[in-house]
């Protein structure tokens, strides 16, 4: 069996894998170059550069899975391979560590107010900024899934109370946490900071809009490393520039861009002084990627040779008569 390999990932991965398939590693090809060799391969993995399009996906005529280095699919057109009977299958334990980790720094700095002071220095300027503790402070979590969670466990470590929103979470799991229950109007009525880590669906697609930052205490900080459209970036700049958003950690956006800016960045909110600005690094550290890499290889390697995996993000929209052909007994 083939499996063509569409964006860079850890060597470790691809040597697992070539210990069952033949691998083919070809970054940077545009969509028409991937649908005309797609043909020829079992499967295909990629990251969040390439989108897997419905043109790459029907032309997939050998297809019997699409691998996602990473936890986000939001680059794969589901709809297509549900249709066509194609599982995708992601690996969402690699990066926990590293989303969360990058969370909890974005919270401290803006504690701190540390990007400020760090530009002041080398401005010249000895100005002795007063901060905030997070020790005591409400944070609340819009999304407890696996990241949602790690978050959580740290920001308790370090004295903070927790909301949490997510209908789908289980009790035993918020009770493991010493964590409250909460709507989503009272979490944002009541956090002192919030994160969000939800997917990107079409119900999820700024589900943080002007009226809930009306009612968000003042001062409220808010930190985005899941998805830039889960939060309406119009709505968040004019937030913070009425004083109801204190600061804000940005790893995601609405639009990014494949290639470096040319001259300066497009979004206004990347020219507030009040905004810390990463360029979509939450899982990009090199634990974070080898562990993604042999993950999302052990992960496709077990679904090819043995018809399974706990990983398969559209089980439950598959159809059985159609996926059979994909699947061993």
């Amino acid at each position: 069996m083939k499996i063509l390999i569409t964006d860079k990932i850890d060597e470790d991965g691809i040597a697992l894998l070539r210990e069952n398939f033949e691998v083919e590693l070809k970054e940077g090809m545009t969509e028409e170059e991937i649908a005309n060799k797609i043909k020829d391969y079992d499967a295909m993995i990629v990251r969040s550069a390439t989108s897997v399009t419905e043109r790459i996906i029907a032309a997939g005529s050998r297809l019997r899975a699409i691998g996602r280095a990473g936890t986000g699919v939001d680059n794969i057109d589901i709809e297509t391979a549900n249709k066509l009977g194609i599982p995708v299958i992601n690996a969402p334990l690699g990066n926990v560590n590293a989303v969360s980790e990058l969370v909890i720094s974005m919270m401290i700095v803006l504690a701190r107010d540390m990007h400020n002071a760090d530009r002041c220095m080398k401005d010249g300027v000895w100005d002795k900024r007063k901060g905030t503790e997070l020790s005591g402070k409400k944070l609340g979590i819009i999304g407890l899934g696996r990241i949602g969670f790690d978050v959580a466990a740290k920001a308790r470590a370090m004295g903070m109370s927790l909301l949490v929103h997510d209908p789908y979470a289980k009790r035993e799991l918020i009770e493991k946490l010493g964590a409250e229950l909460s709507s989503l109007d009272a979490l944002l009525r009541r956090s002192d900071y919030i994160t969000v880590h939800v997917p990107l669906l079409p119900q999820t697609e700024n589900m943080i809009g002007r009226e809930q930052f009306k009612i968000m205490k003042d001062g409220v900080i808010i930190i985005n490393c899941a998805r830039g459209k889960i939060i309406d970036e119009n709505a968040l700049y004019d937030a913070i520039k009425s004083g109801k958003v204190a600061g804000a950690g940005l790893d995601v956006y609405s639009s990014e861009p494949e290639k470096p800016f040319e001259k300066e960045p497009s979004s206004k909110l990347l020219k507030l002084s009040n905004i810390i600005a990463t360029p979509h690094i939450g899982a990009s550290t090199q634990e974070a990627q080898k562990r993604v890499g042999i993950e999302i290889a052990r992960n496709i390697t077990d679904f090819l040779k043995e018809g399974k995996s706990d990983f398969i993000v559209n089980r439950k929209k598959l159809k059985p008569a159609v996926v059979l052909k994909h699947l061993k007994e």
